[in-house]
């Protein structure tokens, strides 16, 4: 059999509210062209994020009906952690009601002037809390990852030639963590490899700096090391994850990625010292260490939420549903990021738009024509997300400038993904129509969340 069917059965659904190209001109507009402030009743098809959209299972669902809310020491709580325990190897499990949450705790306590964190490359929400420590982020991706439509297994690996050069230059006394993103969420989606996850591990060894995993999408990261990597093909997934954690220090997750979640994050680690210093701020920030700002039905539903997904077959169908749009893509000439990644299909805006140059922002305008076309919501991985600006307030533009498409877990059809396609495949057919944008407004941090833009020749 050729057709890998999604491995579940649907018994609740929402409808979906569709509209004109006339009143999503209008509605994008009113939005000043950021899909962040768009209605999500506006929204046909919504790739904004895989972030706490993805459908729970019945299992979830019923699982949240045992949720202890003691405010400490409830069951729910020792559910939680006895599976993450279980599942990294780490003996240290400390709630937070989200990932960025995990991250501002973390960063708070090891960031700072004068330090840095290195990284194969950081996400926005980890770089924002990163700098607002006072502390410079710095990603090292491998070389094969700056090139989107040159395919490789792992193109998300760490450039461990660079990371070793950055340490010595930069020492490693003022060098508090080394961070792996699996799988690899800016660099579009891709796998890091366990040779290269062992790499850095021997390296951060090698210079005594702590090695912590932002584990959103472990399991997919699992799923590619079993399917590419030499001497993977026979182990199970929880084998593999198990190995993973195994070269870390500690991890970060939004459990609202790989665990199904609609909320919820944590922080594990070994380090003793560092946990007493990470639940005195929780406790001022989120909540006493037995919740971290997460009610007890939430606990049961990511506990059981990260075991589901390391099941083989449900894998299977996620990494294809991305292939599968891909290779449309790639069939009809659209230039988008290869091979598939796990979480999210990534248009190379710069190539897809080479007519607009990275100061008018291909990507956001990439992301307008999407909505405008087809109702789809997509994000700006580029110059709008990541660029800064110099002393003379020149735009230093990002390294790429992408699409991102992704796909929430358990929630769309083939027939959706079709369309999707099809839209994307129009857009390009009538790409040279695009306009450029430029900024209005403007936050100093995480600005494309809230930016106002419009098109350059208004």
């Amino acid at each position: 059999m050729q057709t890998i069917i999604e491995p579940f059965r649907i018994k609740s659904v929402e409808p979906i509210h569709f509209n004109t190209p006339d009143q999503r001109a209008q509605i994008l507009e009113k939005a000043n062209y950021n899909p962040f402030l768009i209605k999500a009743k506006e929204v046909i098809i919504d790739l904004l994020t895989d972030s706490g959209t993805s459908a729970m299972s019945s299992n979830q669902w019923a699982a949240m009906m045992q949720g202890d809310e003691s405010y400490a020491g409830s069951d729910s709580f020792f559910r939680f952690e006895s599976t993450i325990q279980k599942i990294t190897g780490l003996p240290i499990v400390i709630p937070t009601h989200q990932g960025r949450a995990a991250e501002k705790i973390l960063f708070s306590i090891l960031g700072g002037k004068g330090k840095y964190f290195i990284s194969n490359t950081l996400f926005d929400t980890t770089r924002a809390n990163i700098e607002f420590s006072g502390a410079e982020g710095i990603d090292l991706i491998c070389e094969e990852g700056k090139y989107p439509s040159i395919p490789a297994p792992f193109k998300g690996n760490m450039n461990l030639t660079a990371m070793e050069e950055c340490i010595l230059e930069k020492g490693a006394k003022h060098i508090p963590l080394c961070i792996l993103t699996i799988t690899n969420n800016s660099g579009g989606g891709q796998p890091v490899s366990m040779e290269n996850i062992r790499s850095v591990h021997q390296i951060c060894r090698k210079y005594g700096i702590p090695l912590f995993i932002d584990a959103c999408r472990f399991a997919e990261n699992a799923y590619f090391i079993k399917i590419r990597e030499q001497g993977y093909q026979q182990r199970s997934i929880p084998s593999i994850v198990h190995e993973m954690f195994g070269y870390a220090d500690g991890c970060t997750m939004s459990a609202k990625k790989d665990a199904f979640a609609n909320i919820g994050g944590f922080l594990a680690m070994h380090n003793e010292a560092l946990a007493l210093q990470c639940r005195n701020l929780l406790i001022m920030t989120e909540g006493f260490p037995t919740y971290g700002g997460l009610a007890g039905r939430d606990l049961e539903a990511i506990a059981v939420g990260l075991e589901e997904v390391m099941e083989e077959h449900y894998l299977q169908y996620r990494i294809r549903t991305t292939e599968y749009l891909t290779n449309k893509l790639i069939a009809a000439g659209v230039p988008v990021m290869q091979p598939a990644g796990g979480h999210a299909v990534y248009l190379d805006a710069k190539n897809f738009l080479p007519h607009i140059p990275v100061n008018q922002y291909p990507g956001q305008a990439l992301v307008g024509a999407l909505y405008l076309t087809g109702g789809i919501r997509a994000v700006e991985i580029g110059s709008l997300m990541f660029g800064k600006y110099d002393e003379d307030n020149t735009l230093i533009p990002a390294a790429l400038e992408l699409v991102r498409l992704a796909i929430p877990r358990r929630v769309y059809t083939q027939s959706h993904i079709d369309y999707v396609a099809e839209v994307i495949i129009e857009v390009f057919q009538n790409r040279d129509r695009i306009q450029g944008l430029e900024i209005i407004e403007e936050a100093p941090t995480l600005r494309h969340f809230t930016a106002k833009l419009r098109p350059v020749n208004h």
